[in-house]
């Protein structure tokens, strides 16, 4: 028992030393890149005009922080990717769960999702600005188009590679289509929902940063193409970089949630 012991604790230890190093990593080759482009700046290898520096963004950040622009394009920008992400979960689950019901409906929609998460995403934009009009909602109706027709067709695949073992089992003991979905389907599409909500969350901030672009007056979209017209090539290049932290913080918080989930179906 004491060797078992002392076996889990070694085996921890390196776990914990390998993660500290993978990110120690990280952090130094993202340090060495800011680095290299400030270096490159000062000695004139590539223009700072063009390509910006780190000590120019860092600046425009203080400039946009005093003046309260960068929380409210960021702010914008964030309300819309998260209500676009939660409307695309309710809106796969409700037709993922429908499609399992009932195979003629799946039959005769599935090719239809298919067809529409086949589109260009982009094209559909304009079109959505002349039913809907330039305004939040229709910005948060081209994110939730980015993503949520693969969404319905990832969810509802999920749902059919169930057990059919456990669903036997299930018309065994007298349960109905509803014991099913509840007792055996929803608990074993678990792992493949929290992999949906991954990726859905990153294509929800592309459907409102496109919707931006063509309908917006606020948030980082509509900064990026304002400062792409001015060449204010700071504040555009500032804009990315927030955008990539948006996209990594959101990421993490689900990659939280899927292992507080995954925790909590092993105790």
């Amino acid at each position: 028992m004491d060797e078992i012991t002392a076996r889990q604790a070694r085996f921890l230890k390196d776990h914990r030393r390998h993660h500290h190093l993978v990110t120690a990593l990280r952090f130094l080759i993202f340090f060495l890149f800011l680095a290299a482009w400030e270096i490159s700046t000062r000695v004139h290898l590539i223009d700072a005009f063009i390509f910006s520096s780190p000590s120019r963004i860092l600046e425009t950040v203080f400039t946009m922080g005093r003046d309260g622009s960068i929380f409210r394009h960021t702010g914008i920008t964030l309300y819309e990717t998260l209500v676009s992400f939660l409307l695309v979960i309710l809106v796969s689950f409700l037709m993922a769960t429908v499609l399992w019901f009932s195979s003629t409906a799946s039959e005769v929609l599935e090719p239809c999702l298919v067809i529409l998460n086949s589109l260009p995403k982009s094209a559909l934009a304009p079109l959505l600005i002349v039913w809907l009009g330039a305004n939040p909602g229709t910005i948060i109706v081209a994110g939730m188009s980015v993503a949520v027709f693969g969404s319905i067709i990832s969810m509802y695949t999920a749902f059919r590679e169930t057990d059919e073992e456990k669903i036997k089992l299930i018309r065994t003991l007298g349960g109905n289509r509803m014991h099913i979905l509840c007792c055996v389907v929803f608990p074993s599409s678990i792992p493949s929902i929290l992999s949906i909500l991954k990726v859905n969350i990153g294509l929800c901030l592309v459907g409102v940063i496109i919707g931006e672009f063509l309908a917006a007056r606020e948030g980082l979209g509509y900064l990026i193409i304002y400062a792409s017209q001015i060449f204010k090539m700071n504040y555009l290049i500032t804009s990315l970089i927030i955008l990539c932290i948006i996209a990594f913080l959101l990421y993490q918080i689900i990659q939280k949630l899927e292992h507080y989930i995954r925790k909590a179906r092993k105790i």
